[in-house]
């Protein structure tokens, strides 16, 4: 979604990158001179965003105008050579800006990803039932120079604020027109890619401003931190969007996005291009077991391709207060408050606070989109509604009984269901993932099945 560069940048450095900023991130190069137990089954196993090597984290929350963007920097390779330019609806001071804590996004992801669940059968020669269980379930200003800030003018370009905050520089731009905009990047060091330009001149007609960033060493060294930490900001605007289409300027594929937005409301969704619900408690064969991972990644795809990628897929919304089942434990107020949910000690008519009890006012909903410039040629625009139903990607084992079925004719009977419901589960699987149904069946070892013949060929089949 966003991308980092050199300035003279060889083909091996692009392969050790993996950009991973919230697609509102335009990562562009940083060399500057310097509880419920009421699910039934097992919890299995998760496939959270870690299955994608390519994929931006974005955490949104939002109250009316307010708004709390959480970015999370994947970023692999040589801290200097990282900034990132982030078009923002409205100037931000520096008491707006903080440095959060990737292990409550990590907790978020847990909690929300979609999961494969198992029911096992019990003995059929006894009594039909099955056995149900939930198993799882610092800030200082950085310093200036007059003869940058002249050029910075002479160029139209307004240095409005400068700040550094925890381990990073931060810079905050307005623009009168995009070429100005672009020859004070790339003096600054910045290598824009080509097509950049009409890009952030589409963002200054909206008035926006852009937020630059880039890692201070000496700060991040002091700091004793190693990994990049995800940067935060808050703010207040009408515009509820998150800007896409600077990070698909130079990208060489389709870019993975990941984005949670926490409501007091309902479930989110975007207003300018389809949300669409992933496939979701549907049983599928045992093999998925092997690689619950490979399966999603194989089902995401597939479903976005027949979206031709311009659909926004909802892979999870739920009431924080509880979950069913709980891969992970629902965040704790204190986690949420570093996401920068801030009515959670607000008062209200009947709120109570209990600082043990989870958040009984937060509402998550998990997005997941894989796109292209042509795909999504428009940000993305949010939209708050007032469902608070719960939906999850959730996918169902269903165990066979392992004994002597055979021994009493309603285990016979059972046997027979159990090939037909496999056969089925081989079938589901081929359409959810696209695989070659043949090759399904093989791997389950059902045999082939022969292919049914024309409706007139049985119609005549006497005569």
């Amino acid at each position: 979604m966003f991308r980092s560069l050199q300035s003279t940048p060889p083909l091996s450095f692009f392969n050790r990158l993996r950009p991973a900023v919230a697609c509102v991130l335009f990562c562009l190069a940083g060399l500057s001179a310097t509880p419920a137990s009421a699910f039934c089954g097992f919890y299995v196993a998760k496939a959270d965003s870690d299955l994608y090597n390519r994929a931006s984290k974005v955490v949104i929350v939002r109250d009316g105008d307010r708004t709390v963007l959480t970015m999370s920097n994947d970023y692999e390779g040589d801290p200097e050579e990282f900034a990132m330019v982030i078009p923002v609806p409205t100037l931000i001071g520096r008491d707006q800006i903080h440095v959060g804590d990737r292990a409550v996004i990590d907790h978020l992801d847990a909690y929300t990803a979609p999961r494969l669940v198992e029911y096992h059968d019990d003995d059929p020669c006894q009594s039909r039932r099955r056995y149900f269980a939930d198993t799882v379930m610092e800030m200082g200003a950085a310093p200036q120079s007059a003869a940058r800030q002249l050029r910075a003018e002479s160029l139209g370009v307004s240095i409005e604020a400068s700040y550094t905050v925890g381990e990073y520089d931060i810079v905050l731009l307005s623009a009168q027109e995009s070429q100005g905009l672009e020859t004070w990047l790339r003096e600054e060091g910045y290598r824009l890619p080509d097509g950049a330009a009409p890009v952030l001149g589409s963002y200054l007609k909206q008035g926006m401003r852009f937020f630059v960033a880039k890692v201070n060493l000496d700060a991040q060294a002091r700091l004793g931190y190693t990994d990049l930490r995800p940067l935060q900001i808050a703010f207040e605007s009408p515009k509820f969007m998150l800007p896409v289409r600077l990070g698909t300027v130079n990208a060489d594929g389709p870019q993975e996005l990941f984005v949670w937005i926490l409501t007091r409301t309902g479930r989110v969704e975007a207003s300018n291009y389809r949300t669409v619900r992933l496939p979701s408690n549907v049983e599928i064969p045992e093999i998925v077991e092997k690689d619950f991972g490979a399966f999603y990644r194989q089902l995401f795809a597939h479903q976005a391709e027949k979206e031709k990628r311009r659909a926004v897929f909802l892979e999870y919304a739920w009431d924080m207060a509880w979950c069913d089942p709980c891969a992970a434990d629902p965040l704790t107020p204190d986690e949420l408050r570093r996401l920068g949910v801030f009515w959670l000690d607000e008062p209200g008519p009947g709120r109570r606070f209990v600082p043990q009890q989870p958040a009984q006012d937060v509402f998550v909903t998990r997005l997941h989109m894989s796109y292209t410039a042509s795909s999504f040629p428009e940000d993305l625009v949010f939209q708050e509604t007032k469902d608070r139903s719960n939906f999850q990607g959730r996918y169902i084992l269903r165990r066979p009984f392992s004994g002597d079925a055979g021994r009493c004719s309603e285990g016979r009977q059972y046997l027979e269901e159990v090939a037909e419901r496999q056969e089925q589960e081989a079938q589901r699987l081929a359409n959810l993932t696209g695989r070659p149904l043949k090759e399904i069946r093989r791997e389950m070892a059902l045999g082939e099945k022969p292919e049914p013949k024309p409706w007139w060929q049985r119609l005549w089949r006497d005569s």
